[in-house]
């Protein structure tokens, strides 16, 4: 049951996370709670979580300088409480459980209008383009409001934004009994070996050349490790796979050269699905390692909505799926500077921050 003494009053102000100005860092600061329109709601954040799109706007880099337009409270990954609805709020009450898919489609491009709003051509992001959920309360349509399972504990429901652009990636294909090769064991990369041990893959090779990561790797279901640095990470995938390769190659880096090794480390006829974003153009070569291969390539963008949400969350419920090795740091949310830093050492994978400074009782 909502506790009445949480909801807010009109007018009332919240801590936030906010980009003060285009330069690094961010402030804690006291900032009006969002006045909903009639079809939004607002949700009492109770976990957020740290993206690697955060920290380019923390750090204020070159994408940064082109999209943000600050004053903005940032951040895209949470769940949280519904507080309040708009007038004309149909399904959405007082008291849901929620997380939101943060791509806002604009509904009226060719993209939206044949079922793949994932790609839409005119999106919108909330806590890029719009303020976000690095607050006590964030405002969501509710035509983007995710209800969540009451047996999802609260450090997975956090992550689902993430969560589901790995299952996404996964399973865009087949799975079930094939090799699987992952590039780059940041945090959506080691969801995703999580995600393809979950789905029944066969043998799930991973390449990272961080030690902290390896470990966490190996922790959710990686059968073998290969440090990209330090060995032929091709010569590894062949050798695991009888001079084969993998069937199913999963690109989630964006590192040129581990983009290629993807490539080369693919089987004739497999499939590679590529989601990490490369920094600039790159070369590859196209003639050997796609068109002889007859091989099957796909762009992964976000998640399919609402498709990938209804898969995570029975994957989830399936108890499968173990992702606590991957929830690596709880903070409150005035601690934020001291995550953003963790995550730019690369020695945690999702920090959680907590507006009210406590992680749920389930954390332990």
């Amino acid at each position: 049951m909502l506790d009445a003494s949480r909801i807010p009053m009109p007018s009332a102000t919240m801590q936030a996370i906010v980009k003060p100005e285009p330069k690094p860092g961010a402030r804690l600061e006291e900032v009006r709670i969002p006045d909903l329109g009639p079809g939004d709601v607002l949700v009492e954040v109770r976990a957020a979580s740290i993206c690697g799109t955060d920290l380019h706007i923390y750090k204020w880099d070159h994408w940064s300088a082109k999209r943000i337009r600050p004053p903005l409270v940032f951040g895209h990954e949470f769940c949280g409480t519904v507080v309040r609805v708009g007038a004309e709020v149909e399904i959405v009450r007082e008291g849901d459980f929620v997380s939101a898919e943060m791509h806002l489609a604009c509904g009226r491009c060719f993209q939206c209008r044949t079922g793949q709003r994932h790609i839409c051509q005119n999106v919108r992001i909330i806590g890029v383009d719009t303020d976000g959920c690095f607050a006590e309360f964030v405002k969501i349509p509710e035509t983007n409001i995710w209800k969540i399972d009451p047996a999802i504990a609260v450090e997975y429901a956090a992550v689902l934004d993430p969560l589901g652009n790995a299952v996404h990636t996964v399973l865009a294909g087949e799975i079930a009994g094939l090799s699987v090769a992952v590039t780059g064991c940041g945090p959506i990369g080691l969801f995703a070996i999580a995600v393809a041990r979950a789905s029944g893959a066969g043998a799930i090779i991973a390449t990272e050349p961080h030690p902290f990561r390896q470990k966490l790797a190996e922790k959710v279901g990686a059968s073998m490790v290969v440090d990209p640095e330090t060995t032929d990470a091709v010569a590894e995938v062949l050798a695991a796979t009888n001079g084969v390769g993998a069937d199913v190659v999963l690109e989630m880096s964006g590192n040129p050269r581990a983009v290629r090794q993807a490539f080369q480390m693919l089987r004739r006829g497999g499939r590679i699905s590529l989601l990490g974003i490369p920094s600039k153009p790159l070369e590859l070569d196209l003639a050997n390692d796609v068109i002889f291969k007859g091989a099957v390539v796909q762009g992964i963008n976000g998640r399919r909505v609402f498709e990938t949400w209804y898969q995570m969350q029975a994957l989830l419920k399936s108890g499968r799926l173990d992702l606590a090795p991957l929830i690596t740091d709880r903070i409150g949310m005035a601690d934020f500077e001291h995550g953003m830093e963790l995550l730019l050492s690369g020695n945690a994978s999702k920090v959680l921050m907590f507006p009210n400074g406590k992680p749920p009782k389930e954390s332990g």
